[in-house]
């Protein structure tokens, strides 16, 4: 007679392997719950991804494209922020008062149009305050998962411990279907918020008198890759509806668009090919740059600013300031092209021919950007004299009043203190430089020297105080 074999080895093997799939199940949860998280990222992790790319003509352009949208949306010209992901994927995403667009997108999207249909289409998200739902959605399913992990686990062991196969089964299943439905209900309701902000794109580009031809290119583009998959993926396990679906949205609305057929203005298409080519020469490193620049389709003054920033990164100033110069003289109210050739003067030794190009940039600049003013400040500094240093740090305060973003003016201050002589300030200015790029640390040390000099209760004293005690 065979001895009865106890079912606990295969009970706790049963358990163990469904254990794992409703932790695999959880995980997908909270990797989708990251995915579409819609804080900010800390400094730390910032820095383990794509870096943000600061310049004041692609700043500029993405601003006049959303002006128009944001005043139908009845929202003020400030309520956006622009951030540019050095990203070569087609992406663009809200956060806060944040608009993060990747490099990617600006490259490949070929008219302004496209780029508007995006833009449209995340301002819809805003509308909608889908952000702040959707972090009580996220709440409710990570209770709900854990919840359903807690009682699945409980029942199983609780099965097991019994000797019970069926019970340990089923409490596994309550675990992992507790899971499934967080997620699929999490999904079910971004997908929703995705429908809900292309409508309100469609509705914002028809009231500013833009065609919808630029979102439905973007849908295409979305969905040229996934032909092959998207027959057998489950549409219910993805935060987008299928592209396919959102098409046929976009096309009956765009049928009832009386602008659909209108085309960007030659003008604007300059624009946007200039920046095209600007980021092209600048991270010449993938395929899409490599496709603009020698697309003879883009504007001719677009190829020259490409081709000439090329030569300065690639060792030829004397070629590149010989292109820019070309190009002023047949846009000489152009601000940008002062700006860069400023830059490579700066770059190459002469402050005294930059100062000289930034003052033009900044006269032609259209929002007088805090950002070039920061960099004439720069040059200010370069340039050594007393009379000059003593104006950088009246632009450099200027321009980081207007931009506090533009975190190297605090470096470039520190620099015009250190010629003054003025070592505490020049400590305080570091240590807001440090501070702002997440060198805690370093901006605190900085902080403790320069508080030293000054009195106490005093404005600078005050920040310092602020710096050292900040978490």
């Amino acid at each position: 007679m065979m001895p009865v074999r106890s079912p606990m080895p295969y009970l706790q093997t049963l358990y163990a392997r469904r254990c794992f799939r409703l932790k695999a199940v959880t995980a997908l949860l909270l990797a989708l719950l990251l995915v579409i998280d819609t804080t900010v990222p800390s400094v730390s992790e910032a820095r383990k991804r794509p870096s943000l790319v600061r310049d004041a003509q692609i700043e500029a352009l993405l601003r006049d494209y959303s002006n128009p949208l944001l005043k139908a949306a009845g929202l003020s010209r400030n309520a956006l922020r622009f951030y540019i992901i050095n990203d070569d994927s087609f992406n663009a995403f809200v956060s806060g008062r944040g608009l993060f667009i990747n490099t990617g997108l600006l490259l490949q999207a070929k008219t302004p149009n496209e780029v508007i249909g995006v833009l449209a289409h995340e301002i819809g998200h805003i509308i909608g305050g889908h952000q702040a739902r959707l972090r009580e959605r996220m709440a409710q399913a990570k209770r709900l998962a854990r919840i359903a992990s807690l009682v699945g686990i409980g029942i199983s062991a609780a099965g097991a411990a019994a000797g019970s196969a069926d019970a340990s089964r089923a409490g596994i299943g309550i675990g992992a279907g507790g899971a499934n439905i967080a997620l699929r209900d999490l999904l079910r309701y971004k997908r929703d918020e995705e429908l809900s902000a292309d409508r309100t794109a469609v509705r914002l580009l028809k009231q500013t008198g833009q065609s919808t031809q630029g979102l439905l290119a973007t849908m295409r583009r979305l969905g040229g890759g996934r032909v092959g998959v998207s027959r057998r993926r489950d549409p219910y396990l993805s935060s987008h509806p299928l592209p396919r679906q959102r098409m046929a949205m976009i096309e009956g609305a765009a049928a009832r668009n009386p602008h659909n057929k209108r085309r960007d203005s030659a003008r604007l298409q300059r624009r946007h090919d200039l920046v095209r080519a600007k980021i092209a020469a600048y991270t010449g490193g993938n395929r899409y740059s490599r496709a603009v620049l020698a697309d003879r389709s883009l504007h001719k003054d677009a190829r020259d600013y490409g081709g000439a920033i090329v030569n300065f990164l690639y060792g030829s100033p004397k070629s590149a300031l010989r292109g820019l110069n070309a190009l002023i003289k047949r846009d000489p109210k152009n601000a940008f092209f002062h700006e860069m050739k400023a830059e490579v003067l700066l770059r190459t030794g002469n402050p005294k021919g930059a100062i000289r190009h930034f003052q033009l940039a900044l006269k032609h600049a259209p929002s007088r950007s805090g950002y070039i003013r920061v960099n004439y400040g720069h040059a200010l500094v370069s340039e050594g004299s007393k009379k000059r240093v003593d104006e950088a740090i009246r632009q450099i305060r200027k321009g980081l009043a207007a931009d506090p973003t533009a975190i190297a003016g605090y470096q470039y201050l520190a620099m015009a203190y250190s010629f003054q002589n003025r070592p505490s300030d020049a400590l305080l200015a570091s240590a807001e430089f440090e501070m702002r790029r997440g060198k805690k640390r370093e901006a605190k040390q900085y902080a403790r020297r320069a508080q030293k000099a000054f009195k106490r209760g005093s404005p600078k004293w005050l920040r310092a105080e602020d710096i050292i005690l900040a978490k």
